[in-house]
């Protein structure tokens, strides 16, 4: 996807949630303004965006399954970073998250669009949050704004 198409798209009227998780901080803040900066370029209004917090990317599925099942939002947007260390552990979050958002995803019939990072180190999820046309928020919040115009067509 080339990033000026993401330009002609319009947020203007969808009601968007944004599930962050708290650990690693420093970078899912970076992932977390991206895409807010995003959904602002795209046209979604401050009033319809609403940020949620959970405490690592592991818990991320059970919020995004509450928010579906409130029907108040018009999809969620996730962010997260899952950083390889010395034991398999990074594999087991990385494939539960990724399973448990597209299950709620697909459960639900509700647009969630991934911007959980998975890096092999700290310099990569770095490189991913940063405030660079490769952040990963940002991508995951136009990609959301994509999905909801061509899911609306077929309403």
């Amino acid at each position: 996807m080339k990033n000026n198409k993401f330009k002609k798209l319009s947020g203007k009227n969808l009601k968007i949630a944004v599930v962050q998780a708290r650990f690693n901080e420093k970078i899912t803040d970076g992932l977390l303004g991206g895409a807010l900066k995003a959904l602002k370029e795209s046209g979604v209004q401050d009033k319809n965006i609403e940020v949620f917090q959970v405490p690592g990317s592991f818990e991320i599925p059970i919020l995004c399954r509450r928010l579906a099942q409130s029907k108040k939002f018009d999809g969620v947007i996730t962010v997260g970073a899952v950083i390889k260390g010395q034991t398999a552990h990074f594999e087991y979050v990385s494939k539960a998250v990724t399973d448990g958002i597209i299950r709620v995803s697909l459960d639900y019939d509700l647009p969630i669009t991934f911007g959980v990072i998975t890096a092999h180190n700290i310099k990569q999820a770095r490189e991913r949050s940063g405030n660079n046309k490769g952040n990963k928020g940002r991508e995951a919040a136009m990609a959301f704004v994509e999905l909801a115009a061509e899911l609306k067509k077929i309403k």
